[in-house]
């Protein structure tokens, strides 16, 4: 994976990460809040020899000679012995075990200092702990070193620096368990992503598509209401002029997009018969179909909308057209295609061919002869695009993909899992069917999901402009100006 791929990772799944690093925080200060504070006080005893004397070597080899036994009793400096003399001085209610685990007894290189660092839940009381215990290793060691207590010991401990009282505890630390807790929340929140992105198979970038599938993302549709059929069932047309009135641009231009990229994938030799299928139910395909055809007819040329989903038909339905007369009439010869094709308002140039009634056989109707002829009649004069069933569940999508010009795959983003992509795409290919491109539906418009950039950064379309032919911008002025006067009354009434 490339340092892309995990940056896509973080932005897919940011909330994920987000939240794993807020618990973690939450956490560390939780258990900072609930902890005792901890004080710590220093104080230093001196290693010397009894003997005093100005000899300049002899001094050297005390020195020598203190430094080498402030090991040693660094060892001193951490037994029970001596915790045991400081509970007696103190009056303590604690075990020397754990009164030891409280002390830390170090010597600063080169030096026949023996630093005591005692830590207690008071400042006094780590101050009276730390001097105590200096004082209470010299008595041991002079113990040691003279159990008779006859004489003078050879080297003996002296305090010479007193603790200070600490001013802040050194435990917790706010900042710095934050600022941990913060660490290994977002660790585990980037593990958390990259374990999401393993094993999550849903298909969330179009890189990702094109590399692995080899495959060409010609069109993405934004989610938006107006391509969400509502009660009555019926689809909205996204590039209907009344649409781009009511701020519906982003799904009118997205469908312009794909009619453009289909116009010049081939241009010696453009599709005229497109099938549009889907892995599996649910990704809206119906739907795109009918834009798609909607988009074409907005740009001069006829186009033919086919309801080649004979299981469970749609279009006709989706588009309030009569549902009882259709394509399974023309194959079987009941009725000619003329009588067979049926008009919708606003959309001179597009004819729509409606599934008609429910054969027993869909898939030997679509792969007959009578198909494949009227398939052939149809696109003489006008495009073709066939609302096909679903890839996997049946082969009706694949047997018409064989027969026409390719088929366009719909996928929805964050649905269409790759495994069901992958088994599209070798359904077409056992049967020797083009692939002409894969369309993302439902692409979320605040955010880059599939790197095309935001929707929400369109704006008035002004680089976009060009996907509009003259007559559809002329209708489009034309129909503003008559919901402006429409609105205009209203207007008033609501000021009075």
């Amino acid at each position: 994976m490339e340092l892309k791929d995990y940056v896509r990772l973080l932005r897919n799944h940011w909330r994920g990460v987000l939240a794993i690093a807020v618990v973690c925080v939450v956490m560390g200060a939780g258990w900072t809040a609930t902890r005792s504070p901890v004080y710590a006080a220093n104080a230093n005893g001196f290693v010397t020899t009894s003997e005093t004397d100005d000899n300049t070597s002899l001094a050297s080899v005390n020195d020598s000679l203190a430094k080498s036994k402030a090991t040693s009793f660094l060892q001193i400096a951490r037994s029970r012995a001596v915790a045991e003399r400081v509970i007696d001085d103190l009056g303590l209610e604690e075990s020397p075990g754990s009164l030891v685990g409280s002390i830390e007894a170090i010597q600063p290189p080169d030096t026949v200092l023996i630093q005591i660092t005692a830590r207690a839940g008071t400042p006094e009381l780590a101050v009276e702990l730390a001097d105590a215990w200096v004082a209470a290793l010299a008595d041991t060691v002079e113990e040691i070193q003279n159990p008779q207590g006859k004489g003078t010991a050879p080297l003996r401990i002296m305090p010479v620096e007193a603790a200070d009282l600490p001013s802040a505890p050194i435990s917790p630390d706010p900042v710095r368990n934050l600022a941990l807790s913060l660490l290994v929340g977002l660790l585990l929140g980037f593990g958390y992503a990259v374990l999401r992105g393993t094993f999550d198979r849903r298909l969330m970038s179009k890189r990702e598509i094109e590399e692995r599938f080899s495959v060409s993302v010609v069109g993405q549709i934004p989610v938006t209401d107006l391509l969400n059929r509502g009660d009555s069932g019926r689809t909205q047309l996204a590039v209907d002029a009344d649409a781009r009135i009511f701020g519906q641009g982003p799904a009118s231009e997205a469908f312009r997009k794909l009619r453009t990229n289909l116009t010049y994938m081939d241009v010696d030799n453009p599709p005229r018969v497109i099938v549009v299928s889907s892995p599996m139910p649910g990704d809206g395909k119906s739907t795109v179909s009918a834009n798609l055809v909607a988009a074409i007819e907005r740009s001069g040329q006829p186009v033919i909308l086919v309801d080649g989903d004979l299981r469970r038909p749609m279009v006709a339905s989706s588009l309030g057209l009569v549902e009882g007369v259709g394509l399974t009439d023309v194959l079987t010869g009941k009725i000619g295609i003329e009588d067979a094709l049926q008009r919708i308002p606003g959309h001179d140039g597009l004819r729509v061919l409606a599934a008609g009634p429910v054969p027993p056989n869909p898939s030997e109707l679509l792969g007959s002869q009578a198909m494949r002829n009227l398939l052939a009649r149809l696109s003489q004069d006008a495009i073709v695009v066939i609302d096909a069933p679903p890839l996997l569940p049946v082969t009706d999508g694949a047997i018409l993909a064989a027969r026409t010009d390719g088929a366009l795959i719909v996928i929805s983003t964050g649905k269409t899992k790759d495994h069901h992509l992958e088994s599209a795409l070798e359904h077409l290919e056992r049967v020797d069917a083009k692939t002409l491109g894969v369309i993302v539906n439902r692409v979320p418009q605040k955010r880059k999901v599939l790197g095309y950039g935001s929707y929400g950064g369109y704006g008035s379309y002004g680089g976009y402009g060009g996907y509009a032919s003259r007559s559809e911008k002329k209708e489009s002025k034309a129909v503003t100006k008559a919901a402006r006067r429409e609105q205009q009354p209203k207007r008033r009434l609501a000021r009075k």
